[in-house]
């Protein structure tokens, strides 16, 4: 009978509404026994299927990312996805395709480069758990003045997690997973981890990343070598590594590299833990 209903009246399950239906051409009905429940289960089953599909997909990609995080720190990063975009630009503008990179321990990595980034970088990188919120509230304060350009507050912490994880381009998505990796790193690796794979992964001209292949490439010399000066000149171009050059410096970077080094005398001798 209730099939017979639903033939004879043509209901289409759009016309159903808080408990009723109307058949074309006629007024509000209750609708046969048992149809608004078919419609009412189908529905619920692809709203179950689909929370189900997301639910999984969002544990998974926790559980990838703390997998990967756990695996390098303890293992070297060799290859980063700022790496692997750099090189497709280079092929598909003409470029020549140039990726200078090798891993070395933190030991082998001259003291004077390590104090100089934390300096240039991030001078309350011991201090904070991945964030400086005073250098944020500087950077937002002098965005709202229009002669002013924006300033960069990123931590070592967070570069580290965006070189290593993530995309180079600026979005909110971005920057949103960025935080989420830099807390990763920040609970699962020593300070003296983040900066032993910061400064092996960091771009540091085009195409050269790291301090032992920016050290050859610039200096000629091993990252274990590097003089004051030196490593100043190498952090005073990170900020745009592809615009500015180490050596022979510019005008700019040499008042950089100038300021950088007095930083390095105020501080003294840098202490990871």
């Amino acid at each position: 009978m209730c099939r017979m209903d639903l033939i004879q009246t043509s209901v289409c399950p759009c016309q159903f509404r808080e408990g009723t239906y109307t058949p074309q051409g006629g007024t509000e009905k209750s609708p046969p026994c048992g149809v608004l429940n078919v419609f009412q289960i189908m529905s619920n089953k692809s709203g179950k299927r689909i929370f189900r599909f997301l639910w999984r997909f969002a544990v998974g990609c926790v559980g990838v990312s703390i997998f990967f995080v756990v695996l390098f720190r303890f293992v070297p990063v060799y290859v980063t996805p700022l790496m692997l975009i750099r090189s497709a630009e280079q092929l598909s503008s003409g470029k020549k395709l140039q990726m200078k990179h090798h891993w070395v321990s933190i030991d082998a990595i001259s003291r004077n480069l390590a104090l100089a980034v934390v300096c240039s970088e991030d001078q309350n990188f011991m201090d904070h758990f991945g964030f400086d919120f005073k250098a944020i509230e500087h950077s937002l304060g002098a965005s709202l003045k229009a002669d002013k350009r924006l300033r960069g507050a990123s931590t070592i912490s967070q570069q580290t997690a965006k070189n290593v994880f993530l995309w180079p381009s600026r979005s909110w998505i971005r920057k949103g997973v960025e935080v989420y990796f830099t807390v990763l790193i920040e609970l699962v690796w020593s300070k003296e981890r983040i900066l032993e794979v910061y400064l092996n992964s960091i771009e540091m001209a085009d195409g050269v990343y790291g301090a032992e292949a920016a050290s050859q490439f610039y200096f000629k010399t091993s990252a274990k070598n590097l003089s004051k000066t030196q490593a100043a000149a190498i952090a005073a171009v990170l900020p745009n590594p592809r615009m500015y050059v180490a050596n022979p410096p510019g005008t700019y970077i040499k008042s950089r590299v100038r300021w950088i080094v007095r930083q390095m005398d105020n501080w003294g001798t840098l202490k990871l833990r």
